[in-house]
């Protein structure tokens, strides 16, 4: 019998595979769908509660979860660190300038070179990480415009925006209970957002971690640190670098 994350994440990439986009969306990609098998493999391996604080991202990108099945999932810290590796197929209609790969993917994606190589360096090892903490994203799906830019779920209209974040916001409340957390951190003010309207009156801290991406400018000024100082003011003990956690 699957577990309740992976019961609870087919049952998301199954609503949000009906729901429809428009111009400036040309393409829609749902890794919930194509790379079911690595998503299902990850939450398996390491989603198992309960956890002190769930990490909260945004959505796929492009060179990530887009590829893998894995929130942040850069190709070789997905293979190589959390041991993660399945063939995924390409879904149809994909655009030019954004072909899924999946593991035969060369380019990296920073986001996720930043907070899993942060978790690597601090916690030297998945189990010791996921042993306290787990990550999803809170948007399953990538959004990509004529000219190959992503767009982003909070830049869509209202009437495209509702019924995700509906589906989104019951597959958060359902992590969340098979998790058993006591704490979201949002990697971004969008999913810290996100999580405070999705579990509004549920007895659950939410906290912001800065995010990764190479369009923050303050992440490209020491990410890991920053996490880091956010992480410790929100009461979490980490790990020194190079240390046994």
């Amino acid at each position: 019998m699957a577990s309740p994350l992976v019961e609870a994440a087919r049952r998301l990439g199954r609503e949000v595979e009906a729901l429809h986009f428009a111009p400036p969306v040309t393409h829609v990609y749902n890794p919930l769908h194509y790379a079911f098998d690595v998503h299902a493999a990850y939450l398996t391996r390491y989603g198992t509660g309960p956890r002190e604080a769930l990490w909260l991202g945004m959505n796929p990108g492009p060179f990530g979860m887009v590829q893998t099945g894995v929130p942040f999932g850069d190709v070789g810290l997905v293979r190589d660190f959390l041991g993660l590796q399945a063939p995924v197929k390409a879904p149809a209609g994909t655009h030019p300038k954004r072909p899924v790969e999946g593991f035969a993917c060369a380019r990296g994606e920073v986001s996720g070179r930043r907070l899993w190589g942060f978790v690597q360096e601090r916690w030297r090892a998945p189990e010791a990480f996921f042993a306290r903490f787990f990550v999803l994203n809170y948007c399953p799906l990538a959004f990509v415009e004529a000219s190959g830019k992503n767009r982003t779920p909070d830049q869509l209209p209202r009437a495209e925006r509702e019924p995700l974040f509906q589906a989104c916001d019951e597959a958060l409340r359902a992590a969340v209970t098979a998790l058993g957390v006591r704490a979201v951190i949002g990697v971004g003010g969008f999913a810290a957002a996100r999580a405070r309207e999705a579990l509004g009156g549920l007895d659950l801290a939410v906290h912001v971690l800065p995010h990764p991406s190479p369009a923050n400018p303050a992440a490209n000024r020491g990410w890991g640190a920053a996490a880091e100082r956010a992480l410790r003011d929100a009461g979490y003990a980490i790990p020194r670098a190079g240390s046994r956690s």
